[in-house]
């Protein structure tokens, strides 16, 4: 058994250099990055018209501003809040289920990894801020690109299909966190400062249908980017399935997946999956240009020295490796202390650090292997068992295990969350969607968290939320 030791390190969270910007459901300025520059927000909280109004429509007088528009959301995904941010949802879904053990000492952090988790936690309302910062960002470009009599018929459907997906992208996240959640399409302050809580199934609904009009504006358009930094339809149709999947809408899921795997291709090394340059990436998001870096992932999960480290894998997930699982070599490392007397093991799927001169890796969100094992659950439910056994074996078979031996349903059904967990550890919190959607979480992690309650399969809304728009209440049971 290995042995786990305290650090001594408080990582304090870095926001970048302060802008200001509009709450986007019209509560008071804060500080972070923003678009303050292209799209200003006066307008989202004054009353009168914003008095900035000018330079916010010469931004869709011009395809290379809105660009800039959209870069800066793409900016904010990658800098802050859930996505892929210092206190993002690897860290931090990897700590609150079953991935990673915590070694810190600031108390937001340890909440969460001890399931004692208050509603003004401030990861939780960064999250739900920057979310909807992010929605308004979103909706505030196809607003100003729809009006636009400038830009072309393609440059409009481009940004607007890109608009979409993001709003789409954001709200599933947020959907899947805090349950039912208000589904925002509009940037005017007065309407978005008095919404309620939609159900949960309105805003699959919702999500769905900004999806399915993103992929019909997407299709057909040249936005495909070499290195996969932009969403085109390919990914707002990777994310539908996902979306499919989760509401069990089982033909749809496995046609869309199938489109994508029909699309792209595996990487067959192991340690090319994660580089920037990979063929199966679907969407990444790039690194700094004017200074190149590569992923937060990285500086977060890589051990360099023990005491010092804040996350390790559980060993848990580590016993969940079959003999032979090239995963566990090429994906996992390992660091011990001084002495050789404590070995810990970390994600190490991403591998370029800070001492790196160039960017070799981009944070992905989208990668095609997903979507093998997607359609191999979809395909289960539709009892199309041997090619739900044939989607999971090219995944077994890349990290060099031989074929399934599951034959059942509920077998494969098994065997497809064990290849899930093995496959997509430590990205993007997919453990705990996984174990919330299928009912799991109370079973595994009631066993490994003395705290946890069945009410944890949400989070809380955070309480200064409540205060600006009593609307959204009630709070969410046991907080």
């Amino acid at each position: 058994m290995m042995k786990k030791v305290k650090n001594n390190k408080n990582r304090k969270l870095a926001f970048p250099a302060p802008f200001l910007r509009c709450d986007p459901l019209g509560h008071y300025p804060i500080l972070l990055v923003v678009m303050f520059l292209l799209m200003g927000c006066s307008d989202f909280v004054e009353v009168e018209a914003p008095k900035n109004i000018l330079i916010s429509e010469t931004v869709f007088n011009d395809s290379a501003t809105v660009e800039s528009a959209l870069a800066n959301l793409y900016y904010d995904m990658r800098e802050q809040g859930m996505v892929a941010g210092t206190y993002g949802l690897t860290p931090v879904l990897g700590m609150y289920s079953d991935e990673l053990d915590y070694y810190g000492f600031n108390a937001d952090y340890t909440q969460l990894f001890q399931h004692n988790v208050l509603s003004n936690n401030t990861i939780i309302l960064d999250w739900w801020k920057q979310a909807y910062h992010l929605i308004y960002g979103a909706n505030d470009i196809i607003k100003g690109v729809v009006a636009s009599d400038v830009l072309t018929p393609d440059e409009t459907k481009v940004f607007k299909g890109q608009a979409l997906f993001v709003r789409a992208y954001i709200h599933s996240l947020l959907v899947s966190l805090f349950g039912d959640v208000p589904y925002i399409k509009t940037t005017d302050y007065r309407e978005n400062n008095i919404v309620s809580r939609m159900p949960q199934i309105e805003v699959y609904e919702n999500i769905i249908s900004d999806l399915e009009e993103s992929i019909a504006l997407l299709e057909g358009v040249d936005t495909i980017s070499p290195d996969r930094v932009l969403p085109d339809d390919f990914v707002a149709k990777a994310l539908l399935a996902r979306v499919y999947l989760y509401v069990q809408n089982w033909e749809k899921t496995a046609s869309l997946a199938t489109v994508l795997i029909n699309a792209f291709q595996l990487e067959t090394d192991l340690d090319r999956v994660f580089l920037k340059g990979s063929q199966e990436t679907l969407w990444q998001l790039r690194a700094d240009a004017d200074f190149p870096k590569n992923t937060r992932e990285a500086v977060q999960m890589i051990i360099q020295t023990i005491p010092g480290q804040t996350y390790a894998l559980t060993d848990d997930l580590l016993g969940v490796f079959e003999n032979g699982d090239l995963r566990l070599d090429h994906w996992v490392g390992s660091q011990s202390d001084s002495d050789n007397t404590i070995t810990l093991y970390y994600a190490h799927k991403y591998k370029a650090g800070l001492n790196e001169t160039e960017s070799l890796e981009y944070s992905i969100l989208f990668r095609l292997a997903e979507q093998f094992l997607i359609r191999a659950e979809a395909r289960v439910h539709m009892e199309d068992i041997l090619g739900a056994r044939t989607d999971l074996d090219v995944i077994r078979n890349r990290a060099g295990l031989p074929n399934t031996t599951a034959n059942t349903e509920n077998d494969l059904l098994e065997a497809i969350l064990r290849e899930r967990r093995v496959e997509l550890f430590t990205e993007q919190g997919h453990r705990w969607f996984d174990l919330k959607r299928t009912d799991n979480a109370g079973s595994i992690l009631g066993a490994i968290k003395p705290n946890w309650q069945e009410t944890h399969t949400l989070l809380p809304i955070p309480e200064t939320e409540f205060e600006a728009n009593p609307k959204l209440l009630p709070q969410n049971p046991g907080y």
